[in-house]
């Protein structure tokens, strides 16, 4: 089997927690192992304070983990040096949630481009007009469109310009946080469109941070289930959408929107909070939310265990329990 393009192993990002104590810290990440092979599009998904985005900036080190192996293209990428990571982030590139925030309001839209082909050393002062214009075009924008300023586009124009940046530096991996839940359904879809379709030119892998399942279930080939900076299940897209075996899982599913909410009988609703990651619960991390936890649940944690050569699950119950959603 090829080497994975990105691998990820028991990854881990505590902050000391402020007014707790001088031992007290917030497990943001605590434990996640994940791949992302060529080509491939893996989707991550979970609550808001699941520790999604803290966990993708840890693996571009944005911000530094606590401990753990990020491995990229067989490089160690926590140990690097600065002048190291600068070369490797040619290769690892991220698109931001908010297209407006993300994007300096004083740059026109070709010096934020040009900013980058600058900082890696690409092409020279002469061809790099040509070259943004090209990139302009190739995300569904005007080459006219390098002499305008951000506050000039619409959302979605704006994300485009954000995606224009990114594969300026022609990466092989790119994390996208969110990248179409600050947009209006119609735009999203155009978005997505542009990504799926990037993905198949360009040989692109992606790490997909989303909230909205559907778009997962479209674009992604794997998903990764995170709740409390911890993995509850990973498999395909068929697998985990299809047959889920972690109740939070099914949760989430049972969560989304249908149009016929009869396919989905005895749903699993989520109760409460997510609870605090300073002082997660004992055992499983899930169980203060489970309908199905039982005693063992608050003194064991649970292993991810496979079930498939692709599917993973850590619930003790997972063997018993039958999750399956209707077609």
């Amino acid at each position: 089997m090829a080497e994975p393009l990105l691998e990820v192993r028991d990854l881990k990002v505590h902050f000391a927690a402020r007014g707790k104590g001088r031992d007290a810290s917030v497990k943001a990440v605590d434990g996640v192992s994940l791949t992302v092979g060529a080509g491939e599009v893996v989707g991550l998904v979970g609550e808001s304070g699941s520790g999604k985005s803290t966990l993708g900036r840890a693996i571009l080190r944005l911000i530094d983990p606590t401990h753990g192996s990020v491995r990229f293209e067989g490089t160690e990428v926590t140990t690097l040096s600065p002048n190291a990571l600068k070369a490797m982030r040619s290769r690892m590139q991220i698109i931001f949630q908010d297209p407006y925030a993300s994007l300096n309001p004083r740059m026109s839209v070709g010096q934020i481009i040009g900013e980058a082909l600058y900082l890696h050393g690409i092409g020279s002062r002469q061809d790099r007009p040509q070259r943004i214009g090209d990139i302009l075009e190739k995300v569904g924008l005007h080459r006219s469109a390098a002499a305008r300023f951000p506050h000039e586009f619409s959302g979605g124009q704006r994300q485009r310009i954000g995606i224009a940046r990114a594969l300026a530096v022609n990466p092989r991996f790119i994390l996208a946080d969110e990248p179409v839940s600050a947009l209006d359904v119609s735009i999203q879809a155009q978005i997505i469109n542009l990504l799926q379709d990037l993905r198949k030119e360009l040989g692109l892998s992606l790490l997909f941070i989303g909230h909205d399942l559907s778009v997962i279930e479209y674009l992604c080939d794997r998903v990764v289930v995170l709740y409390l900076g911890r993995v509850m299940e990973m498999g395909t897209a068929e697998e985990l959408y299809r047959a889920p075996r972690h109740p939070y899982t099914r949760a989430l599913l049972d969560a989304a929107p249908v149009i016929d909410p009869s396919k989905r009988r005895d749903r699993i609703a989520l109760k409460g909070d997510l609870p605090s990651p300073v002082d997660p619960p004992s055992g499983c991390v899930f169980r203060t939310r489970c309908p199905f936890a039982v005693s063992e649940c608050a003194s064991r944690v649970p292993d991810l265990r496979s079930f498939s050569a692709s599917h993973s699950v850590a619930c003790i119950r997972a063997d018993e329990l039958q999750l399956r959603v209707e077609a």
